[in-house]
């Protein structure tokens, strides 16, 4: 009998599977604190969680028959991870779960946003009967801004298209022939921000989408348009939104998220007779709070089975000879994803993951889920990719995987080369690991560098000409800069060629801006490793 213990409330229906299997055995002890957890947990198999249990490092080390700790719900951020993976623990969730309860909340704010309902509720019911102030538009003829078409994103466009709305998007992994399959024209983010009547975005919160939308998005908005923000707060600058809905650029906005949470007393949002606000709602249905306890039963019961499972958020077990001999070569592949993905342009359709010298040798399917990490996390965050959900988001994405042995190098000499294929372009990167030295980016495509993969790295295209190294360097001095190291490369004298230079810190966008500027530079990439 497996013993799988309930510390918070879960749905009894969504627990079925559980308390209905013949060898489980199932208690649901709530509202317990860390030492009253730690003192009943040594007998358990399984530890099933939602938000309020807090999974402390001396509870993973009390439960010394745990086999898996499940979260019925997304985010993990109240178990340790690194405590569970250290004790061979392994930690799912269900992500699927509130796929269309918060695609619906979308609709239904948008639905909300574009006839005025709360405004025209909160004026009838305090006897004031207004038809005049509350005109609103047809979602019907109108274009949809979807950025990010993931899960929800898509079951967004789904309801736009029956509603008889022309739906435009982006998204880095969503490849254009499933996107047309779907209805769905796809385009670029300033696109769809210069055309979108509605636009919603659906995009993990990153470095790369905080304050996506800002200043100069609204700037060049369609005068009018309408904004819904049912995924993270931080993506749109609310200050600057304010700032739009108040010149009319914006004519409303909806949103179920805000970037600090609960929202202060006197936040601007709660007091606009345009803005519609809602507090984070978009998974608050029965039928998601059923399916999430669904999702993650069924996968404690196949852990406990030995049977296959999904939605680990935590690495895989890998044999030990196999792991002491792989182990360095893990940070090497996620960093070279990393780079990888901040060097192309375009819809990613194809990885290879390409080794050579004693790796040859070796089963290597255990270093591809790091590659994916390293590239997806880029686009959708660090929180939301894992050694182990990777492959499934690569999948998902439609992303062909080929894992390959090189044939021309046969050395002692192990290295392993990620190439990148997208829509647009192909480009690859080279790396190795040597005890000695650590990990080494030695080739960004035909050009041999030794790098280490760590902190900021610029990396800038331009035609060989005199001077150019002065100038990239006054400009970066002149702003503060500081070059750790500077390697350049070119294919002959007077053609292209390739300046390599690590950085003490992040450049920002006007010296990115600057670095363009100067005519005989074709391209100008950052790659932040950190």
């Amino acid at each position: 009998m497996f013993k799988v213990l309930v510390s918070d409330p879960i749905s009894d229906f969504g627990l079925q599977q559980l308390t209905r299997a013949a060898d489980v055995e199932v208690d649901k002890i709530t509202g317990l604190g860390e030492e009253e957890l730690i003192s009943i947990i040594r007998p358990y198999d399984a530890l099933l969680v939602r938000s309020q249990t807090k999974v402390t490092r001396r509870i993973v080390e009390a439960g010394v028959q745990l086999k898996v700790i499940g979260r019925a719900g997304v985010g993990v951020d109240n178990i340790d991870l690194d405590a569970a993976t250290s004790q061979g623990i392994v930690v799912v969730n269900a992500p699927d779960g509130n796929t269309v309860t918060t695609c619906e909340h979308t609709f239904a704010m948008m639905m909300a946003l574009a006839r005025h309902i709360p405004q025209a509720y909160a004026q009838t019911v305090a006897g004031h009967w207004d038809r005049k102030s509350f005109l609103g538009v047809e979602l019907r003829h109108k274009i949809l801004g979807v950025l990010g078409l993931g899960r929800i994103g898509i079951e967004v466009a789904k309801r736009a298209a029956a509603f008889g709305m022309t739906v435009i998007g982006y998204d880095p992994f969503l490849p254009e022939e499933k996107a047309n399959k779907l209805g769905i024209k796809l385009t670029t983010v300033d696109e769809v921000i210069r055309t979108a009547d509605f636009m919603t975005v659906h995009t993990p919160l990153t470095n790369e989408t905080h304050h996506m939308i800002a200043g100069p998005q609204f700037d060049v908005m369609k005068r009018g348009m309408r904004i819904v923000n049912c995924a993270r707060g931080g993506i749109i600058d609310e200050a600057a939104l304010v700032e739009a809905l108040d010149e009319g650029i914006v004519a409303g906005a909806a949103f179920d998220v805000f970037e600090h949470e609960p929202p202060a007393p006197d936040h601007p949002f709660l007091r606009h007779p345009k803005i519609i606000v809602t507090p984070h709602l978009g998974a608050s249905t029965l039928e998601a709070q059923e399916n999430v306890a669904v999702d993650v039963s069924e996968q404690v019961i196949h852990i406990l089975r030995h049977e296959p499972f999904k939605n680990a958020v935590n690495m895989p077990a890998v044999p030990t000879d196999l792991l002491n001999k792989l182990q360095p070569y893990f940070t090497l592949c996620e960093q070279l994803g990393k780079a990888i993905a901040q060097m192309t342009d375009g819809a990613v359709c194809q990885v290879t993951v390409e080794c050579s010298g004693e790796l040859a040798d070796l089963d290597i399917s255990p270093l591809t889920p790091y590659v994916i990490k390293g590239i997806l996390s880029h686009h959708l965050g660090a929180e939301q990719v894992n050694v182990v959900n990777a492959i499934h988001l690569a999948k998902f994405r439609d992303i062909h995987l080929v894992e390959r042995k090189s044939l021309l190098t046969q050395s002692s000499s192990s290295e392993i080369t990620i190439r990148l294929k997208t829509a647009i372009e192909e480009r690859w990167v080279t790396g190795s690991a040597l005890p000695s030295v650590g990990e080494r980016l030695v080739r960004i495509g035909p050009y041999p560098v030794e790098i280490s993969p760590d902190g900021f790295v610029l990396l800038i295209s331009q035609k060989d000409r005199p001077g150019i190294i002065g100038r990239v360097g006054t400009l970066l001095g002149d702003s503060g800069i500081n070059i750790a190291t500077m390697q350049v490369g070119r294919n002959e004298a007077g053609g292209s060629a390739v300046m390599i230079l690590k950085i003490d810190k992040k450049a920002p966008k006007n010296v990115m801006e600057s670095l363009y500027a100067i005519p005989e530079i074709k391209r100008v990439r950052e790659i932040a490793f950190d």
